[in-house]
């Protein structure tokens, strides 16, 4: 049997699975902002018509997995897996969701790297022959995610400069067997890199050294070069953070300023 494994964290899938449909909802705050037109949905209220923001964290993985599987014309019972996690507590918001939709579940916590963590491993189940829909998601709100790691909102405490904005939103991908793609092709591995960062105003410090390890070991792993993608893109480095990861990776030779962007900053 050929081994997928190429490199030293990477892994090359024989039968790419495919993307099927994608959903995202998003909160007020991120429908005002540059990428507005690309959200199903976007929230009047960040309550979500719910009575605690982690209740509306749960309705919004809820509806955008249905979101995704109804724009893939599939029913519920179709879906096989559902792999996903949000930033809470026991995945607090994605566990009740995933009771609702009555899906086998596996739960991820991998903060900012769920979502990419839950297309990673529903990558493999499908390509291992394990499953033929799966769905991927994650989820955060802002105020949920503040009192969880900073906070509570109604103390009203100054936001330091270097302090993210968290999203209020879900996003969920229906990954399949067979399809017209886009297809996913490698799954690069990242590994836990500590460069003794401790304030939670600065968690994109805290996440560039493990960022730009995992895209310069993906590159090396490939032989493929930066220029070679349309975008290089992570998950919540923020704009300080950003600048870090492209410093440490143009120690180790590679230059990314021009194709290399952060959802958390696209996202405001």
């Amino acid at each position: 049997m050929a081994l997928k494994k190429i490199g030293r964290q990477t892994i090359k899938f024989l039968n790419p699975p495919s993307i099927l449909t994608t959903a995202s909802i998003v909160g007020p705050k991120e429908g005002e902002g540059p990428l507005a037109q690309y959200y199903d949905e976007v929230l009047e209220d960040d309550l979500f018509g719910e009575d605690s923001w982690e209740k509306a964290e749960s309705k919004l993985v809820k509806e955008a997995v249905k979101i995704a599987i109804r724009k893939a014309k599939l029913k519920i019972p179709d879906i096989e897996f559902m792999l996903g996690g949000d930033l809470l507590n026991q995945l607090m918001s994605t566990s009740f969701a995933a009771r609702d939709l009555e899906i086998p579940f596996y739960g991820l916590y991998g903060a900012c790297s769920t979502m990419a963590e839950s297309l990673n491993l529903a990558a493999v189940l499908i390509d291992g022959g394990y499953a033929d829909k799966v769905v991927a998601t994650t989820s955060s709100h802002f105020s949920s995610a503040e009192r969880q790691f900073r906070y509570p909102l109604e103390l009203g405490n100054q936001r330091a400069p270097t302090a993210q904005w968290t999203v209020t939103g879900s996003g969920a991908a229906i990954l399949t067997s067979n399809g017209n793609g886009p297809f996913i092709t490698y799954s690069t591995i990242g590994k836990v890199i500590d460069f003794g960062i401790v304030d939670s105003n600065n968690m994109g410090a805290a996440m560039a050294p493990a960022a730009a390890n995992t895209i310069t070991t993906h590159l090396m792993d490939t032989g493929l070069q930066p220029k070679e993608y349309d975008l290089i893109i992570t998950g919540d480095l923020g704009k300080y953070g950003r600048d870090i990861a492209i410093e440490l990776m143009k120690k180790e030779g590679f230059e990314i300023v021009k194709n290399f962007t952060d959802c958390g900053i696209e996202n405001f």
